[in-house]
């Protein structure tokens, strides 16, 4: 019977996924995701190419696993998979199945048709997927350009070759940088077939792309982190024709005494997201002794603690927020609220929720001394 080597890479550094570690280390459904993607090719054996300076990483990812010695990878992921080709020259297989760390939802049917088609006397087999998107090109000008895209396929791994055939195209061309092993082999004049491929073999490149996976593993809590906190705002009436309420304008026999505009409906929503993240209150943000706030528009409060939430990658996913006060009546205005809340957020409408109530009389509010606004935010990081 023929002899298969897998050869999973697993030298990067996993920038984009923005994790405190490499991501092929980090966890995925409460396992390292290089141990799930070693996983996957149970029944072959697996060499694992990593970083320098990754061996303890990989020890402890790898733990309990009967694995050949671990490879030392090259500066790029094209160096390092010949550098675990040359390993695999003293017990040459031959065939390789060449795949990448950050695909762990590989499943046993796609490896089986990659080792198939080499089987049946092909140099190399290269598993792809159908492009189902609308696809357009960015052209110079900035327009973008429609593509077709018909016969267009997103080529995944593992990619397989008769082992001796990759590693004589990885030496000759190693000074030419290529997107993937095939357009290597191609260089070489090797023929390589497509296989059939699969929608869920991603690859986990950004942050967001741990939680798909975790989904496509059947864990439906695995949306990802999920976090809601409160606000809560209060404000004195004093001498005035108009208050702001929710970021409007709204006519009233008072004012509200504050040193911005004194928005109980934005601040109690700022307070809230930066909650969220864990970033203290408002005042500690725009303090009130800061003469560069004073009368400032409360949007901006609201409009900076966004801009937090999405510089850790966070997503507002829903707002809701009650306003509590005898005077004045919020139901008149309560959809033009809505809209400039949607508004400074970018939300949809569905996903903001406003609520008035009274306290039939009782304390402050119910004295028209004031206005107090509670909120609750959810996000999504």
């Amino acid at each position: 019977m023929p002899r298969f080597a897998v050869l999973i890479v697993a030298a990067g550094k996993g920038e984009r996924a923005v994790t405190s570690l490499p991501k092929q280390y980090e966890t995925l459904a409460g396992q390292p995701m290089l141990r799930r993607t070693v996983q996957a090719f149970s029944g072959y054996t697996v060499h694992v190419v990593i970083g320098p300076g990754q061996d303890t990483l990989a020890a402890a990812a790898l733990a309990g696993l009967d694995l050949p010695a671990l490879i030392t990878g090259g500066a790029t992921r094209q160096e390092s998979v010949r550098l675990g080709l040359e390993a695999l020259v003293q017990d040459a297989p031959d065939f390789v199945l060449i795949h990448d760390a950050a695909r762990p939802l590989v499943s046993g049917k796609v490896v089986a048709a990659v080792a198939a088609a080499l089987e049946a006397g092909h140099d190399g087999a290269l598993p792809m997927v159908a492009a189902a998107d609308t696809l357009r090109r960015k052209e110079a000008d900035g327009h973008f350009t429609l593509v077709s895209r018909d016969n267009l396929y997103r080529a995944q791994t593992p990619q397989g070759f008769v082992y001796a055939k990759i590693l004589a195209a990885h030496r000759k061309h190693a000074a030419t940088e290529v997107t993937d092993d095939v357009a290597l082999a191609e260089l070489a004049g090797l023929t390589v077939t497509m296989v059939e491929g699969e929608e869920k073999n991603i690859k986990v490149t950004c942050k967001e792309d741990f939680a798909l996976a975790e989904i496509l593993m059947g864990n439906p809590n695995a949306i990802s982190d999920i976090r809601t906190a409160t606000g809560y705002d209060v404000h004195k009436f004093t001498a005035g024709d108009h208050i702001w309420l929710c970021g409007l304008k709204v006519p009233h026999s008072h004012g509200l005494e504050g040193h911005s505009d004194a928005d109980v409906g934005l601040h109690a929503i700022t307070d809230a997201l930066l909650g969220c993240i864990g970033e203290g209150d408002i005042g500690m943000h725009f303090p009130p002794t800061d003469e560069r706030w004073r009368g400032a528009a409360s949007w901006k409060f609201l409009d900076h603690a966004a801009s937090m939430v999405q510089t850790r990658g966070g997503v507002i996913t829903h707002v809701d927020v009650t306003l509590i006060c005898e005077r004045p009546k919020v139901g008149p205005h309560r959809d033009a609220m809505k809209v400039k809340i949607a508004e400074i957020l970018g939300l949809e409408l569905s996903r903001v929720s406003i609520k008035a109530t009274t306290t039939e009389g009782l304390g402050f509010t119910g004295r028209r001394e004031g206005i107090a606004a509670q909120a609750i935010v959810t996000v999504r990081l």
